[in-house]
């Protein structure tokens, strides 16, 4: 079943109880609502903290899944790695911040897959500038 973001975290907590898994891809902005500014390679980056909430208020795990082309494009790769052990904890943020390293560090291994048209920094803590006006377009680096 798909959710729309329209209807609210309930929708997916209740379809959780009925023991439906549950997927989203985190790493997107959406905005400031509901969203910590947590560093993505090293530039803070509205993130949602939905899976931590969901997690904490469903006692779900959290297994990060990773998909990354086969060699020439032949298909896909598909990698389940190990639940998160203790997440989300008692900090939001702090597993907010967890779950953005850990995109990180696998967009690092594959960096040419990667939803870079996505403007992941779009959204800007108050008082910080736009990313993309002073860079210009394409000029995001992945250096440390």
């Amino acid at each position: 079943r798909l959710f729309s973001r329209a209807e609210g975290v309930k929708p997916i907590i209740r379809a959780m109880h009925e023991g439906l898994p549950f997927f989203m891809l985190p790493d997107m902005d959406f905005g400031a609502k509901n969203a910590e500014f947590v560093p993505f390679f090293g530039v803070p980056a509205a993130t949602l903290t939905a899976p931590a909430r969901i997690a904490a208020a469903t006692g779900a795990s959290v297994i990060p899944v990773i998909a990354t082309y086969l060699p020439n494009y032949q298909g896909w790769k598909v990698a389940f790695y190990p639940r998160w052990e203790n997440y989300p904890g008692t900090d939001v943020v702090a597993a907010t911040r967890q779950m953005n390293a850990f995109i990180e560090a696998r967009v690092r291994e594959t960096p040419a897959e990667y939803f870079w048209t996505h403007k992941r920094f779009k959204t800007r803590p108050p008082g910080v500038p736009s990313v993309y006006a002073a860079a210009g377009p394409n000029t995001l680096s992945l250096q440390d």
